[in-house]
Formats: structure tokens, C-alpha cells, sequence
């Protein structure tokens, strides 16, 4: 009964993430809930200020639900909790490369911001599958540290042009989508 219940848990989380992961309006939850700028001061602000959130979004997801737990032995076969954990973490995959995504469409309204990030656009695609990677179990400890040099890479790009990003780990709700 456990295993079902197991089951049933991973199926709706994985429906969610895939659902998260191919909306045509990945972006859409980019924009302010409030006046929108008018001024090329203001759009580069608020352009700095959604690339924070977002990227510390990504940041917080990846260490909370993939280096933290495969550093804790979680996706060892025969784990306690180890379909559980692969399961978050793919979903918190899915949800690290739609995030930085965004962030990197974001910083588009900033030019120096625009210009630290763009080295780092390839490897923020070869994140795209690794979140199945994770969630089948097929993850090592290449693809857990791409997801952490990225971050960290993607960290220090808005560091070097004044968007100090900080790690905000993202509600379970907000990586189902």
C-alpha cells in the first residue's frame, strides 16, 4: 500500500512538472503586479529585480532538492526516501531550467546584466534534461555539479553587474506548477 501511495504521489508531481515545464508561457509570471515602468531607468530596475528573484528561485530549488539530498546519499539505491527525492528533484530540475530561463530573459532589460549572462546561455540549456535525469535516478555527481557550477556561475554574473542573487527555496506547490 505504501509503494501505491508512493506511486500515486510521484505520478501527479511528475504531471505537474511536465506541465510546468512546457507551458508556452514560462515567462508569464515575469511581470510586476503593479504599474509597469516608464521610464529605460525604471524598466532596467524592475529588469534587475525579476532577474534576482527568479535566479535566486532557481538557486534555492537546486540546493534544497538536488545537491542537498545527493549529498545526503538520497538517490543511492536502497535509500530511505530515495523515489521520493528523485522525484522532488526532478521536478525541482524542471523547475531550476524554466527559472533561469526567465532570469536570463529578464536580464535583456538590463544591458550590463545582459552582458555577463550571455556566456552562460549554453549551459543553462544543458540543463533542459536533466531534470528526467534526476527523477529516473540517472543523475550523477557530473550532472548534480553541472546544476551547481551553473548556479553558481549565473550567481556570480549578476554579482559582477549589481544583482546580488540570494537562494529562495520555492514552496513544493510552486515546483508542481
Amino acid at each position: 500500500r505504501r509503494g501505491a501511495v508512493a506511486l500515486l504521489l510521484a505520478g501527479s508531481l511528475l504531471t505537474g512538472a511536465v506541465a510546468c515545464g512546457k507551458s508556452k508561457d514560462a515567462g508569464a509570471d515575469n511581470s510586476a503586479a503593479g504599474p509597469s515602468p516608464s521610464t529605460s531607468v525604471e524598466k532596467q530596475k524592475f529588469a534587475k529585480t525579476r532577474f534576482v528573484t527568479n535566479a535566486g528561485l532557481a538557486a534555492g530549488a537546486t540546493y534544497q532538492w538536488i545537491v542537498k539530498p545527493f549529498k545526503a546519499g538520497k538517490f543511492k539505491k536502497g535509500a530511505d526516501g530515495r523515489t521520493f527525492a528523485m522525484v522532488k528533484a526532478g521536478l525541482a530540475g524542471a523547475f531550476t531550467y524554466n527559472r533561469l530561463k526567465a532570469a536570463v530573459a529578464n536580464a535583456k532589460g538590463d544591458p550590463l546584466l545582459s552582458k555577463a549572462l550571455t556566456p552562460l546561455s549554453s549551459g543553462i540549456d544543458s540543463l533542459k534534461n536533466l531534470g528526467g535525469k534526476l527523477r529516473k535516478g540517472d543523475a550523477g555527481d557530473a550532472d548534480v555539479g553541472s546544476f551547481e557550477k551553473i548556479i553558481n556561475n549565473v550567481k556570480g554574473a549578476g554579482r559582477s553587474a549589481g544583482a546580488e542573487v540570494t537562494d529562495k527555496v520555492p514552496t513544493t506547490a510552486q515546483l508542481g506548477g
